[in-house]
């Protein structure tokens, strides 16, 4: 922040300004709020109108350019092959539509445990952020038990597989829209890398999917 500030007061319209990830050490909406307001102030303050460039994560900010004239988005091309991504070091006109954090965490070499449970927790957050009994989904995918003694990420509760008869429980003859979280179908599309497939992948994984669930 001290050398944001410092930007802010000695820029000048003959400056050239290079901003990187302004906001990043607070709380998300803190951190999102200061770097849109800063873009701003360099737009808007004609004594500080300087030539900016602006890096940011906050994909938010993208609607800067639908507000201010003088703003545009670039991104950097990003090519997803075998499992993994390439950067080709071009800049594009556009804007990014997704991050690519776990992928970078992975190729400087942070542990495959580590990568796993980040690709859990990043599918539980770009979810709601609580499940239907108020347990944080955050948390999800550590055999933590669910509602009425249920046991998620793929563990089976001692007796599970009976009924209080002895008899084995009726398979469910269709997949209704609030099915029940245990349900494979579910827990295999929140475990799916979608971040990581081409389009033709996701297509292919999705046609599968639908071909399940109307058999």
């Amino acid at each position: 922040m001290i050398e944001t500030a410092n930007i802010l007061n000695n820029a000048t319209v003959r400056s050239l300004v290079l901003l990187d990830e302004v906001g990043r050490g607070t709380s998300t909406f803190d951190g999102l709020s200061i770097a849109w307001s800063v873009a701003e102030y360099l737009h808007d303050t004609p004594s500080v109108a300087a030539r900016t460039m602006f890096a940011t994560h906050y994909h938010e900010m993208i609607e800067l350019a639908l507000l201010k004239p003088r703003v545009c988005n670039l991104t950097m091309a990003v090519r997803e092959w075998n499992d993994t991504i390439v950067f080709l070091r071009r800049v594009l006109e556009g804007a990014a539509d997704r991050s690519y954090g776990i992928q970078v965490a992975r190729l400087a070499g942070l542990p495959r445990e580590v990568i796993e449970r980040a690709r859990e927790v990043l599918l539980n957050l770009e979810r709601e952020e609580l499940s239907r009994d108020g347990r944080p989904k955050l948390a999800r995918g550590r055999g933590l038990p669910g509602p009425a003694g249920t046991v998620r990420a793929g563990s089976a509760a001692p007796g599970a597989a009976e009924t209080a008869e002895g008899g084995t429980p009726p398979a469910p003859s269709q997949l209704g829209l609030f099915a029940p979280e245990e349900d494979p179908v579910l827990e295999e599309i929140r475990s799916a890398r979608i971040e990581e497939m081409t389009p033709i992948q996701a297509l292919n994984f999705l046609a599968d999917l639908k071909k399940r669930l109307l058999a």
